[in-house]
């Protein structure tokens, strides 16, 4: 019997079962459609007009979100370093070092651009 059968089972399963929620839910929910439902909501308070040309985000916000990514991966790096810290050779210790250090570059790079600073 082929490995992949199982796998392929559960992928039509999720597929199957996704498709007709969707389908159950157009059919069978509520229709009452207003004005209310279709406007944007932001916590109660009327959302403010956006400017002609389209809003613009600071690029603070791209810096912090590229930091998270940054510390995501560091720590998807580290953690099979940490389990078998006692069973590496000295190359390898120093290569972990290398790869902090320049987690840390960016980090104080973020520090220097003031990216984390919320004014």
């Amino acid at each position: 019997m082929n490995p992949y059968i199982p796998v392929l089972a559960i992928m039509l399963l999720a597929t199957g079962f996704v498709v007709v929620s969707m389908l159950l839910s157009a059919v069978l929910g509520p229709k009452r459609y207003n004005r209310s439902k279709h406007d944007a909501f932001e916590c109660g308070i009327q959302p403010t007009p956006q400017p002609p040309g389209g809003g613009r985000f600071p690029v603070k916000y791209y810096i912090t979100a590229m930091l998270f990514i940054v510390f995501d991966i560091e720590v998807v790096f580290l953690y099979p370093f940490a389990v078998a810290r006692g069973q590496m050779e000295l190359f390898v210790v120093f290569q972990m070092v290398l790869f902090i250090a320049l987690v840390f570059v960016a980090f104080f790079y973020v520090l220097r651009r003031k990216g984390l600073d919320w004014d």
